[in-house]
């Protein structure tokens, strides 16, 4: 985003680190916040406070572009539960036309998240007993209703789950209007719970679990066939594919079995449809990287085959267009993005670097801490350039000294183009000198004044470590590899708040 979207203040701020910094409108905010949310806590967050930091926003925005926001994050950022949160907090306070309805029908993805967003209105509402749904927003209902008519019996049989609100209740709470006789059936299955049980690879294997067996060479052998039986059967999705990879090894499955697991993961049409986030190909690389197989080489080779298709839609820069990308490796930055992940947020700063890397053709791409230090890599080497950067972070130390990338640029006198900073944006000055990341960057363009400066923010605190409307400085915030299609509309001195309004409803 171009930075004239700030509000003026003239008290002064300051960041976590306790360092000069600056405000973002209210829309910005909740964009930064959203997008980078797991709704989990953050290295400076408790685990509340980042939703109640959302829910104030809420009330300070535009009501079309939160709906807008919703729709974004949950269809481009691919994210699930912050979207359903938007909606509901938007219906507590907008009412009058149809915007929450059309805003559910888009949200709405998974046959799942019609009982999810029952069950998160029910507690942002404070309801309970029997009744505990009544007075339902008609908008939510409308929406919900419409929402219905997505799914088969397939994808609400297998998330008929046993929840706090059931599929059954949502049923009867909404109303939905079948659009046929065969959809009338299907609701009538619904609520005689007679939906026929899917077949997953999970029911399959749950299955096997139950069996007993003579001995752990029985067992292993009837594993290693149900492995081989699902792997033929190709109905195990790509995500639980990938995060299966370690499973399937172990099980030791046949060489032919693998290469077709490999087949699968490299698929380019398959790879575009899963919308994984990359740092989800990174988890997956990790989880294998010391396993000892001898096919280990062969599924690592394929999962860096995967993330460059992934990668195939990024736009980068040819050789006449100079970038220099640089990685946040901060002691705020080794924070796991949820309690139950391995993922830290310097993995996904990490991760969409040396994806920008890789599409770049003249490009320096570097690490900063405590000292800035430049570690060129491979370009078709994402996952393990990822790794090699994450055994090294101790070199530059854990500080957030982001004006000393640019302090290394006025020291050479070089001139780029583009220069991109992967960060949580805590920036300060460890160094006991003068300078800020401000100054820095207004020094830096007295050198080069064509350069433009982008700061990827990949933890929405809601601040800022510089405010020039007039120098070429962006904002861009979130964890998917489709903050890259943000970055392009910029080129047109857009903003990021003007790619997310330009969503119909």
């Amino acid at each position: 985003m171009k930075f004239n979207f700030l509000t003026k203040q003239k008290n002064t701020i300051v960041n976590h680190e306790n360092a000069t910094a600056f405000p973002l409108t209210p829309e910005y905010e909740l964009y930064a916040s959203v997008v980078t949310t797991s709704l989990s806590a953050s290295f400076y967050e408790k685990d509340t406070a980042r939703l109640d930091r959302i829910k104030t926003l809420i009330q300070k925005c535009n009501p079309v572009f939160v709906a807008k926001l919703a729709v974004y994050a949950r269809n481009e950022m691919n994210m699930r539960s912050v979207p359903l949160v938007l909606v509901v907090e938007l219906a507590k306070i907008y009412s009058g036309d149809a915007l929450i309805s059309k805003m559910i029908v888009h949200v709405i993805q998974r046959a799942d998240e019609i009982t999810e967003l029952l069950a998160y209105y029910q507690m942002a509402n404070d309801r309970k007993g029997t009744k505990k749904l009544n007075r339902l927003s008609k908008q939510i209902q409308k929406g919900l209703a419409v929402s219905f008519n997505k799914f088969d019996e397939y994808q609400f049989a297998k998330y008929n789950r046993d929840g706090s609100v059931k599929l059954k209740d949502a049923l009867f709470l909404v109303h939905p209007k079948a659009k046929d006789e065969a959809q009338q059936e299907l609701f009538n299955k619904i609520v005689a719970d007679t939906l026929q049980t899917p077949y997953t690879w999970e029911t399959e294997l749950s299955q096997l679990g139950q069996v007993k067996f003579y001995n752990v060479a029985e067992k292993q052998k009837a594993f290693t066939n149900k492995w081989e039986e699902l792997i033929d059967s190709n109905k195990i999705g790509y995500m639980a594919l990938m995060r299966n990879l370690r499973n399937i090894m172990e099980a030791n499955v046949s060489g032919f079995h693998i290469e077709k697991v490999c087949h699968y993961l490299t698929n380019e049409n398959a790879v575009m449809k899963s919308k994984q986030l990359p740092f989800r190909f990174l988890a997956a690389y990790r989880e294998l990287k010391e396993l000892p197989s001898k096919y280990t080489s062969m599924v690592l080779d394929a999962l860096e085959t995967a993330v460059m298709v992934s990668a195939k839609n990024i736009k980068g820069f040819d050789v006449n267009t100079s970038v220099v990308v640089a990685c946040d490796v901060s002691g705020s930055m080794q924070q796991p993005i949820s309690p139950k992940s391995k993922i830290l947020l310097y993995d996904i700063g990490l991760m969409l670097g040396m994806l920008m890397q890789s599409q770049c053709k003249n490009v320096v791409s570097g690490m900063f801490g405590d000292k800035w230090k430049i570690i060129n890599m491979p370009k078709r080497s994402v996952l393990s350039n990822v790794n090699e950067y994450y055994k090294r972070e101790g070199e530059v130390g854990y500080s957030t000294n982001g004006h000393l990338v640019l302090e290394d640029l006025i020291k050479r006198n070089e001139r780029v183009d583009k220069v991109m900073l992967f960060t949580d944006v805590q920036m300060w000055n460890s160094n006991s000198t003068n300078h800020t990341f401000a100054n820095s960057w207004n020094r830096y363009k007295t050198i080069a004044p064509n350069a433009k400066l982008y700061l990827f923010d990949l933890a929405g605190y809601g601040y800022a470590p510089i405010d020039k409307q007039k120098n070429d400085v962006y904002l861009i915030a979130g964890w998917s590899d489709k903050v890259f299609d943000v970055l392009h509309a910029l080129e047109d001195k857009s903003s990021a708040l003007n790619y997310i309004n330009r969503i119909e409803l």
